[in-house]
């Protein structure tokens, strides 16, 4: 994984713009448990930009994280033929935060494998890289669109 961002696929100005995106909603996220909030920014294909927060429940199985909530907005606004370019990951609580392996299957759903991924890597420093880089093996759908 790389820790710097590929301009040639967003430029520095957008991924700003994505972050902060993402922090507001990290602080709108409902985390009474783990106290961990968490915001995502997803760039779409069409220019478009959906957040979304962390929701936590009791059981925490039934937890949603930022980036599945994230997708299912912009499904929801959208329709199903979404395609993601960039997702940006922010959390409140300044540690390495990775997309889980839930939702990497779940951003493989909307996005080609150069959809590009920043997340808060070590010490709370952006870490960039792609879908295939963060899961080369994802369950896909053979896609006719």
């Amino acid at each position: 994984m790389s820790d710097q961002s590929n301009p040639q696929l967003i430029a520095s100005a957008q991924l700003a713009v994505l972050s902060s995106l993402a922090t507001a909603a990290a602080h709108r996220a409902y985390a009474p448990y783990s106290r961990f909030f968490v915001g995502a920014a997803i760039l779409l294909e069409t220019g478009e930009i959906v957040t979304g927060c962390n929701v936590e429940n009791a059981s925490y199985r039934l937890t949603t994280c930022a980036e599945q909530t994230a997708i299912a907005r912009a499904v929801a606004e959208f329709g199903p033929a979404i395609r993601l370019r960039a997702v940006v990951v922010a959390n409140l609580n300044h540690t390495a935060c990775q997309p889980c392996g839930a939702c990497r299957q779940t951003i493989a759903e909307f996005a080609p494998p150069s959809a590009l991924i920043v997340f808060p890597g070590p010490n709370a420093q952006p870490a960039t890289t792609t879908l295939a880089e963060l899961l080369p093996s994802s369950f896909t759908l053979t896609r006719t669109d």
